[in-house]
């Protein structure tokens, strides 16, 4: 497996996971106040299964955590991520709001 360099491309809001200097996957991010929306994370094909959907997980929500955001993955990928990595659920968005009749 090559080695996985995860950038965060702010003009794109995306971050971009490189592999031999070709872009081999982004994960899109709206950013606000104190919450990272996750919408949508691609891997190019010729690169699936070595790791480059998990580095930009884990460099994407590590990311989020230094911020102090909660974050919204609407992104089934995302979403997958971070329930098969308990250490990251903390970070999940809470709608704190009640609605009454």
């Amino acid at each position: 497996m090559a080695d996985v360099e995860v950038r965060d491309v702010v003009e794109s809001r995306r971050f971009e996971a490189v592999v031999d200097g070709r872009v081999a996957g982004f994960a899109e991010y709206i950013r606000g106040e104190g919450l990272v929306v996750f919408p949508h994370t691609e891997v190019d094909t010729a690169f699936e299964g070595r790791g480059v959907g998990s580095a930009l997980a884990r460099a994407a929500l590590d990311d989020a955590k230094g911020r102090g955001a909660a974050v919204l993955a609407t992104c089934p990928f995302i979403a997958g991520w971070m329930r098969r990595h308990p250490e990251y659920l903390e970070l999940a968005y809470q709608n704190r709001s009640s609605v009454s009749d």
